[in-house]
């Protein structure tokens, strides 16, 4: 059974960092594609960032620059560091795993998602 289990997220003033962590178990990170998705009220789920294969790395628009997406193979851990956050950054944050390196851009392709942890920026 797979499971994704996200922490660190919490409350941090504008301009702040926040590194988020999703401890995957019954699943290989590595063999697949890891994404970050976040989730505002009233607003659609994005995906945020993404990892394949441990190598290829993306980023939507709005964090380019501020957000980085990391895994540990050895911790089966993903990461998201964040810095200079600010409100709009605001969410929920998904981990979500794909048991194929095609990295969809829609939440229903992807085959597991975490609890998420909330992020809360104040300004």
């Amino acid at each position: 059974q797979v499971q994704l289990v996200e922490s660190g997220g919490g409350s941090v003033q504008a301009g702040g960092s926040l590194r988020v962590s999703c401890a995957a178990s019954g699943y290989t990170i590595s063999s697949g594609c890891m994404a970050w998705f976040r989730q505002a009220p009233g607003k659609e789920r994005e995906r945020v960032a993404f990892i394949s294969g441990g190598i290829n790395t993306w980023y939507t628009t709005s964090v380019k620059g501020r957000f980085t997406i990391s895994q540990d193979n050895a911790k089966n851990t993903l990461y998201l560091q964040m810095t200079s956050l600010n409100s709009e950054d605001t969410a929920m944050y998904y981990c979500a795993a794909a048991r194929s390196r095609f990295c969809s851009n829609w939440p229903s392709d992807w085959n597991y998602w975490g609890q998420g942890t909330q992020v809360t920026v104040s300004s």
